[in-house]
C-alpha cells in the first residue's frame, strides 16, 4: 500500500547519504523531495506542511548537524515525526465495566462497514469474547441479509428483529432490542452495523446521533475506504464533528491505496486508527501499530507483524517436521512441498509478505522478484502436484515422459510447466542437502550473496 511513497522517501535518503556533511542546502533539497513524496501519496497538505516544518526544526538542531552520520540522524527524525503523526502508541480498545460493550460502526455506503463488522466480531471471538451483531440499516434489505451471511461465516450471534420498517423508529427499536438480547444471551460485545449513504446528509447524522444517545457506545468507529484518499479524510472529519468518533478503521489497505488517508486521518480528526482491513477474508484485519506502519513506509520492514502472523496461521509442528526432513540426507518429497505451499498461502499474498521485510540487501532483491510473480502460478503449481499419484509425489524420479503428459492434462497445464516444476523442486532438494552438510554456516559467512 505504501510502495510509491517508500520508493520516493528512499530516494531522498539516498541523496542525503551521499553527502559528507549536512548543510542547509542539501537539507532543503531532501525536505523538498520528502514534501513532494507525501503530497503525491495523497497526504493532506496541512499535515504535510506541519510534518515538514517539524522535521526541519529537529533536523537542523546541533545534535544532528554534529553527528557522525547526519543522514542517519535525519532518517531517525523523519521516523519519529511520522510515528507522532500516526499516534505514537497502539490505540487500546475500550470495554464497558458492565457488559455488553457497544461498538457503533459509522461510515458512508461502500466503505466496507458490514464486512468490517464481521471481521471485528471474529477478532473479538479470538480474544475470548462472545460478540453479537445487529444491522440497523432498515433501508436496504440486502445489507441485513449480508450481515446474516457474515455472522454465520464468523460464528457470531446475530439479532435480526421483527416487523422492521424503513424509518428511524425501527432503527432505535432494533438497537434497544439487540442490547437486551445481548444481555440475555451472555454476549459481552454488541456490534451495531448502521446505515450508510452515498454522501453525508442530515437524516443520516440525526439517526446516528439518536443511536449514540440511546446506546452510549464505548467505541464509535468510522470505517473509511483507504482507496478514496482525501475523501475518506474529509468524511471522517464531518462524522467526528457530529458524533465524536473514538477511532477509525481503514479498509482495502491491501489494494493500490497510496497511504495518504492513513497518514492524514488521525492528524485531521485527532482520533487514532485502531484497525486495518488487509484483505477480503474475514480474518484479514489487524490492530494498527503506528511504529510498525512507519517501518514499512521507510523501507525498514515489519518483522514483528510477520512473526505474529506466522505464529497465528502456520502449523508449527508441520513446519518443524518439514525443516527436519528437508535438512536430512533423504530430503523432502513433493507431498511435503505441496504442504509448505499451502502453509505459505495462509500468510497472504507474496507481495504482502515481502512488504514486511526490510528493503535492504537480498530482501530488496526478493521484493523485486516477488513483484514479477503471478500469484496464480502458485495455484497452478499446486494443481500439478495434485494431479500426481501418491507414489509419484513420494518418488519424483519415477515421473517419466508419459506420466508428465498425464499430469499436464489432469492439471490443465502443459508438459513444459510440469518439467519446470520438477526442475525447481530438484534444485531446492539439492540446496537443502548442501545446507545440511557440516561447515555450511562457515562457508556461507565467506560467500557473497548472488543476485536474484
Amino acid at each position: 500500500m505504501f510502495e510509491n511513497l517508500t520508493d520516493k522517501l528512499q530516494r531522498a535518503f539516498k541523496n542525503l547519504r551521499g553527502q559528507g556533511t549536512l548543510t542547509a542546502e542539501n537539507m532543503d533539497e531532501a525536505l523538498k523531495e520528502i514534501r513532494l513524496a507525501l503530497l503525491e501519496a495523497d497526504v493532506n497538505f496541512k499535515v504535510v506542511r506541519d510534518l515538514v516544518d517539524h522535521i526541519r526544526e529537529k533536523a537542523t538542531g546541533t545534535q544532528v548537524l554534529t553527528a557522525l552520520s547526519p543522514a542517519e540522524m535525519v532518517i531517525k527524525v523523519v521516523r519519529d515525526e511520522l510515528v507522532e503523526t500516526l499516534g505514537k502508541d497502539t490505540a487500546k480498545f475500550k470495554f464497558a465495566s458492565q457488559p455488553p460493550t457497544v461498538v457503533l460502526m459509522a461510515g458512508l455506503q461502500g466503505s466496507g462497514k458490514t464486512t468490517t463488522s464481521g471481521k471485528l466480531a471474529g477478532w473479538f471471538k479470538k480474544g475470548g469474547h462472545r460478540p453479537m451483531l445487529v444491522s440497523v440499516d432498515v433501508y436496504r434489505p440486502a445489507a441485513r441479509e449480508q450481515l446474516k451471511v457474515v455472522a454465520k461465516a464468523v460464528g457470531a450471534h446475530l439479532y435480526e428483529g421483527e416487523n422492521v420498517e424503513s424509518n428511524t423508529e425501527s432503527v432505535v427499536r432494533l438497537a434497544k432490542e439487540a442490547r437486551r438480547e445481548a444481555v440475555i444471551n451472555g454476549c459481552d460485545v454488541l456490534i451495531v452495523d448502521t446505515a450508510g449513504r452515498l454522501h453525508i446528509d442530515e437524516q443520516l447524522m440525526e439517526e446516528m446521533q439518536s443511536l449514540r444517545s440511546l446506546l452510549n457506545p464505548q467505541e464509535v468507529l468510522f470505517v473509511a475506504d483507504a482507496m478514496t484518499g482525501q475523501d475518506a479524510v474529509n468524511s471522517a472529519k464531518e462524522f467526528h464533528d457530529k458524533l465524536t468518533l473514538t477511532g477509525v478503521v481503514l479498509t482495502k489497505m491491501d489494494g493500490d491505496a497510496r497511504g495518504g488517508a492513513a497518514l492524514s486521518i488521525r492528524a485531521v480528526t485527532g482520533q487514532p486508527i485502531k484497525f486495518l482491513g488487509i484483505g477480503e477474508k474475514y480474518d484479514a484485519i489487524e490492530p494498527f501499530h503506528p511504529d510498525r506502519v512507519v517501518g514499512r513506509i521507510l523501507g525498514m520492514g515489519d518483522i514483528l507483524s510477520l512473526i505474529e502472523k506466522a505464529e497465528e496461521k502456520l502449523d508449527k509442528k508441520k513446519s518443524e517436521e518439514f525443516a527436519k526432513k528437508a535438512l536430512s540426507g533423504d530430503g523432502f518429497s513433493l507431498e511435503d512441498f505441496r504442504e509448505q505451499l499451502r502453509q505459505v498461502k495462509k500468510l497472504g499474498s507474496l507481495q504482502s509478505i515481502m512488504g514486511m521485510l526490510p528493503k535492504i540487501g537480498p530482501f530488496a532483491q526478493m521484493q523485486q522478484a516477488s513483484s514479477k510473480v503471478d500469484e496464480k502460478q502458485l495455484t497452478r503449481v499446486e494443481a500439478i502436484i495434485n494431479s500426481m499419484t501418491a507414489y509419484e509425489r513420494e518418488h519424483h524420479e519415477a515421473i517419466n515422459g508419459s506420466r508428465r503428459k498425464r499430469i499436464a492434462r489432469g492439471s490443465g497445464t502443459s508438459v513444459p510447466e510440469v518439467n519446470n516444476l520438477l526442475r525447481q523442486y530438484a534444485q531446492m532438494r539439492k540446496m537443502f542437502k548442501s545446507m545440511s552438510k557440516p561447515g555450511f554456516a562457515r562457508r556461507l559467512g565467506g560467500m557473497k550473496m548472488p543476485g536474484m
